[in-house]
């Protein structure tokens, strides 16, 4: 009893004055949770949750108030045409794609008796006619263009060979392997309005491969390294021959239109694959070059460290 008499005197004081309660841990302690349970909610929208609000919270707060006027911006005439300005090609392309959606809903498709339907053969059917009753201007012709096939190859060998810079014959040798694949994986019938000549590229009837155009996608190659060496006359020239060289495949049956377009698109991607492929070499390359050139330097550090132990 006395134990407990004596507990009670010690507490007592604790609880009536106040400045040795706060001085107290565990009555100190007892008095913040009191006043944490006594504060007063905060309203966020209306609504009392007895939360506060968090930095999260506020943030997107932010970005949604700040994404509306963005959009709304992005919506004005004045974005649109700031757009149009700064994209003509990406608009006019737009603007062709809802032509050709509409178009391909409008064209009926070709039956399967009848010719394909090429609007370069239609362009150029007075030359057709010209060339059937003319079969030696059409060997003539096709004698230039076996020398223009002549012209691009020797300047993609002699850029490899004598310049050293492979990046047309690597360009050459994608394109030709993926039209070896593409021709055999689709071969294509010949127009029946075919002109052949035993001075043409390959060599008269024989089965060759239509899709894609070699001739253009290699004339194309030649440009591009020319416009890259910064020879833009050759390059020029070369493009004006590509052109003949078109009509001309045309005017022949050589060539569907579609195999001349791609040969063109191909031209320009196999140059960029090839491209692509030397920096990957070259950066390699140097990547090995900078592993030797730290053994060599760890190396020589050694063999310093070595003779300086070997002198002391």
């Amino acid at each position: 009893m006395e134990e407990i008499s004596g507990n009670v005197e010690r507490i007592i004081p604790l609880c009536l004055d106040p400045g040795i309660r706060s001085r107290h841990p565990k009555a100190n302690s007892t008095s913040k949770r009191q006043e944490e349970s006594e504060a007063p909610s905060v309203k966020m929208g209306g609504v009392s949750d007895g939360t506060l609000p968090t930095n999260s919270n506020k943030n997107e707060k932010l970005k949604m108030n700040k994404a509306s006027p963005a959009f709304a911006s992005f919506l004005s005439v004045e974005a649109v045409v700031g757009l149009v300005r700064q994209h003509p090609v990406a608009f006019v392309f737009l603007l062709t794609l809802l032509v050709f959606m509409g178009v391909e809903y409008t064209i009926p498709m070709v039956p399967s008796d009848a010719p394909a339907l090429d609007l370069g053969f239609r362009l150029t059917e007075s030359l057709n006619a010209g060339l059937a009753e003319r079969p030696n201007l059409n060997s003539f012709l096709a004698g230039l263009n076996t020398v223009f096939v002549a012209m691009q190859s020797t300047y993609i060998f002699w850029s490899l060979l004598v310049e050293g810079r492979p990046r047309a014959t690597i360009a050459s040798l994608f394109m030709f392997t993926c039209r070896g694949i593409l021709g055999s994986s689709t071969q294509l019938p010949l127009p029946k309005e075919f002109l052949g000549s035993g001075a043409d590229f390959p060599v008269g009837n024989v089965s060759f491969f239509l899709f894609f155009s070699g001739h253009v996608a290699g004339s194309m190659i030649a440009s591009l390294d020319m416009r890259r060496m910064k020879r833009y006359k050759m390059a020029w020239s070369f493009d004006a021959l590509n052109m003949l060289q078109a009509i001309r495949l045309l005017a022949s049956r050589g060539h569907y239109t579609i195999d001349l377009a791609t040969g063109l698109g191909a031209g320009f991607l196999f140059d960029i694959l090839a491209g692509h492929y030397l920096k990957v070499k070259n950066q390699k390359r140097n990547i090995l070059a900078e592993e030797d050139s730290r053994f060599c330097r760890c190396c020589c550090n050694c063999k310093q460290t070595q003779d300086l132990i070997s002198s002391t």
